[in-house]
Order: structure tokens, then C-alpha cells, then sequence
């Protein structure tokens, strides 16, 4: 079941005429993307100190090596210590901008704004992450899971692969009677929030945990970061748990199809991740584009597990805004985006990257 790169070569085709609705004024400029790569003349020289969300950690590895090749006297150190960790060293002052796969919560907005002397901190979304539910059950491909069930598995109320449930909704299948380890991040992860913000979306009844970055839920086995997550699904007979799917295609993991609000149950790939955005809302306003997502979505094909990652930086105030700048700018740009389709994950929408660009050149 690994992805096919064409998946996300379709996504790319699809997701440049998604529209997403906007709470605050859709006259920002920038579209087209041209002018933003880093080009000799709009390189800043400096260091960049960033640390935060492990689901971008390869896009940022792939954008650094290319915004360093084309500024030489440019430096970026991003370390994928996860999103609450970034926010956290954010708000210290430790990094310049922080990675996080959720915009930032309400009680950490004011803290966030307080380092950004007469501006505050923009959640700007720079990468499209599906998220895949990886299992390592010999001898069971094409695994189908509605919310419902999925729910029950990580709330402990299922917890045999033969299970009643599991079996009607994969008729023919041979479902060993072994029991599920199911495995979550042991680190606070915005990956976690949005799994969980999904079941709570989805699976209300079953789901009784709410969403946070911490996982909450009684059992199973904590794992550290993306990788480590996917190294135990790999070794592990049995298990199951979510990852980014950069991730999942990395370790060559079996990723579930996940029933959508149509009905559907659909496999991960680039074109049904994107289809998931056509309902997404801009939240933000003044250059803030926090999204909301429907995760309940009924559009034929979409799969439902995604999340965006941010950039959080400040839109005044840092002592490196030109270099988070022209650093942001390549991320931002038609070309930046372009880069990630051999990544494993979705490059933004068209209206929405150009947003994003619109926020990037309005930093000061």
C-alpha cells in the first residue's frame, strides 16, 4: 500500500483550484509566486535558529539545503523537537520562528504576541501533512477503519484484531485473534492534536478525550517523535498507531483506508488528501491564517486525516525579521511548495499559498 508519487503529482493538479473561505479580506496580493524563491539579490545573510514540529522536519531538511545552496551566507538550524517544545522555545525567545502542526491555542497567544514588539505571532501554514494510521498485522492488506472503530481501538474498548467490528468492516480478511498494541507519541506533538482533534470531530461517543498535544487516553505505548513511532510500528507485530505520512512511506509501513463522512473508505494519496481542503476556513485575520478544517468532510474521495503546519514568527518586532523573511519567502514560494511533492506530503493550495506569501512580505 505504499503511496504512489502520481497520488501526489494529482494532488498538486487539484489542490491549485482549491478555494478556501476567508474570515478577513481576500485582497492580498502575491499569486503567482514569482520573485519569492531565493534568488541571488534577495538572499539575507544571517542564522536562523528554529526548532519544533517533526512532521515538516524533512520539508524544512529539503528547503535548508536549497535556500543554503542559493544564499551562501545564509544559515537555517531547524531541530524537530516537536510542536509544543518549538512553541515553548518560541515564547522563551530561544528560537527565532517555531514549527507546530496546530495553530497556536488561545492560552498561548498572548505569550507568543509579548515577543513580538508591536506585532504579534502569525500562524502561517507551510505544509500539507496527511496523517496515516500504520499497522504491522501479517498477512492483512487493505485494512478499512471507520471513526467509530478507531476510536474504540485507541480508547482500549476494542482490543483484539478479530474483533467483531474490525471484521464487519473488512469482509474476507484474516484477522488474527492477537491482541492490538496500539502505539501514540510519547512527546507532546501537534501530530497528536490532530488525531485526536479528528476522533473528538468524528467518533464523538466512542472518543471521549477530547484533543490535545499530549495524549490522554489510558494504555497502549508511548513512542518519541515521528520516527520513533514508526520505527516501533515497523518491529512490532500488532500494532497500530498514526504518523505523517512522510513518515509512513519512509518506513514502508501498511496504512489503513479511513471511512470519510460520505461513507467512503478511502486510501491515503495526494489527490484524497487534498480533497479534504475544499472545506477548510481561513480563521485568521491581519495576516493570521490559522485553518479550520472539516474533518467530518462528505466531499467524494477525500480522506479525512490531514493536518497543516505552521510557521510560527512574528509579523513585527524580531530582531531577524529579514532573514525570517527571505527564508520564508523560498518556503512560501511556487518553487518551495513545488519541492515537497517527493516528500510525502501536499503543497498548499493555490489560494492559500499565495496568502501565505501575501503575510511572508508584510513582515517587518
Amino acid at each position: 500500500m505504499k503511496l504512489q508519487r502520481s497520488g501526489f503529482v494529482a494532488g498538486i493538479a487539484l489542490t491549485a483550484t482549491i478555494a478556501l473561505t476567508a474570515c478577513g479580506s481576500d485582497n492580498e496580493s502575491g499569486g503567482s509566486g514569482s520573485g519569492a524563491s531565493a534568488a541571488p539579490g534577495s538572499c539575507v545573510s544571517g542564522a536562523l535558529t528554529a526548532q519544533g514540529s517533526t512532521a515538516q522536519k524533512n520539508a524544512m531538511d529539503e528547503w535548508i539545503k536549497a535556500y543554503q545552496g542559493q544564499c551562501a551566507d545564509a544559515k537555517v538550524d531547524y531541530q524537530g523537537t516537536g510542536s509544543g517544545a518549538g512553541i515553548e522555545a518560541f515564547i522563551a525567545g530561544t528560537a527565532d520562528f517555531a514549527g507546530s502542526d496546530s495553530a497556536l491555542k488561545e492560552e498561548e497567544v498572548a505569550q507568543a504576541d509579548a515577543k513580538c514588539p508591536g506585532g504579534k505571532a502569525l500562524n502561517l501554514p507551510m505544509v500539507i501533512g496527511p496523517v496515516a494510521v500504520v499497522y504491522n498485522v501479517q498477512g492483512v492488506d487493505g485494512l478499512q477503519l471507520s471513526p467509530a472503530t478507531l476510536a474504540k481501538i485507541f480508547a482500549g474498548g476494542i482490543t483484539k484484531w478479530n474483533d467483531a467490528a474490525i471484521a464487519a468492516e473488512n469482509t474476507g480478511a484474516k484477522l488474527p485473534d492477537a491482541t492490538i498494541e496500539t502505539v501514540h507519541r510519547s512527546d507532546e506533538s501537534g501530530t497528536t492534536d490532530n488525531f485526536t482533534k479528528y476522533l473528538s470531530k468524528t467518533a464523538e461517543a466512542e472518543w471521549t478525550y477530547g484533543n490535545a498535544k499530549a495524549w490522554k487516553a489510558p494504555g497502549g505505548t508511548g513512542a518519541a517523535k515521528s520516527d520513533g513511532v514508526a520505527t516501533k510500528v515497523k518491529s512490532t507485530p500488532n500494532t497500530i498507531s498514526y504518523v505523517e505520512l512522510s513518515f509512513a512511506e519512509n518506513s514502508d509501513l501498511q496504512m489503513a483506508k479511513i471511512k470519510n463522512g460520505a461513507g467512503e473508505y478511502v486510501e491515503l494519496t495526494g489527490a484524497s488528501a487534498g480533497k479534504t481542503f475544499e472545506n477548510a476556513t481561513v480563521k485568521g485575520t491581519d495576516g493570521d491564517l490559522a485553518l479550520e478544517l472539516d474533518y467530518n468532510t462528505k466531499t467524494a474521495g477525500a480522506y479525512p486525516i490531514v493536518l497543516v503546519t505552521y510557521e510560527i514568527a512574528c509579523s513585527k518586532g524580531s530582531a531577524k525579521a529579514k532573514e525570517i523573511q527571505s527564508f520564508l519567502k523560498y518556503t512560501s514560494s511556487t518553487a518551495g511548495q513545488t519541492a515537497l511533492a517527493e516528500l510525502g506530503y501536499a503543497p498548499l493550495p493555490e489560494t492559500l499559498r499565495a496568502k501565505v506569501e501575501a503575510s511572508v512580505a508584510s513582515i517587518a
